[in-house]
């Protein structure tokens, strides 16, 4: 018997809805049933980012580096900063000779007591300031001499579902059965509380498998 052949099986937002209400026994009636859900879901998002690192949300950014520049703006869909380094050359103008160079990532404690935070030379060390909008600071300032790009590798947030029917949500597929998983334990707590222990238990059996899939074989 011949195979599909086809790997690309996803759920559009309104199917996930649809299996998170059928595990709650239930059936989405009304358009606010579909709201709550929806907004369910993104809160399931937002808890993710509690989680650990997803890898399919990490990314390769890179600076301009600016002599005496020490504060770089990261975007606001980022959550941390995982590694930095900082190279001679610009991602698209890797080549043999690139040199890069490892920083290492400090903490707020101890990047307010480095006495003379615009000192310029090599950087050797980061701190990433967590706000709505981070913010990545340079210790030393770069001379921007040598090494005159900032690259670092974010874990940046989930995409909101913000539709039903022409949208899917922005998650691999290893994380599809706890996705569902998640949204019907947290829509039980609102229409099926006799569900919500069962769902909690399916719902983190289902994350911890996917969170341990979810990782570098090294």
């Amino acid at each position: 018997m011949a195979t599909s052949g086809s790997t690309s099986f996803d759920l559009n937002i309104d199917e996930i809805i649809d299996e998170g209400y059928e595990r709650c026994g239930l059936r989405p009636m009304a358009g606010y049933d579909l709201k709550t859900a929806r907004r369910s879901l993104n809160l399931l998002f937002a808890d993710w980012g509690n989680r650990g690192v997803h890898l399919w949300k990490v990314q390769l950014n890179e600076q301009a580096l600016t002599a005496g520049t020490a504060t770089y703006t990261v975007a606001s869909n980022v959550n941390d900063v995982l590694e930095a380094y900082i190279s001679t050359t610009a991602a698209a103008g890797d080549n043999a000779n690139t040199q890069d160079v490892a920083l290492t990532k400090i903490d707020r404690s101890a990047y307010s007591a480095l006495p003379n935070k615009l000192a310029t030379g090599q950087p050797s060390q980061y701190y990433v300031d967590r706000q709505t909008t981070p913010k990545i600071s340079l210790y030393v300032a770069p001379d921007a001499s040598t090494y005159t790009t900032l690259k670092f590798y974010t874990i940046n947030r989930i995409e909101d579902a913000t539709a039903y029917n022409d949208q899917q949500a922005d998650v691999a597929y290893r994380f599809l059965p706890c996705m569902c998983a998640g949204l019907a334990y947290y829509l039980s707590m609102k229409k099926a509380p006799d569900r919500i222990q069962a769902m909690k238990l399916i719902y983190e059996d289902e994350l911890k498998r996917a969170l341990e899939e979810d990782g570098q074989r090294t």
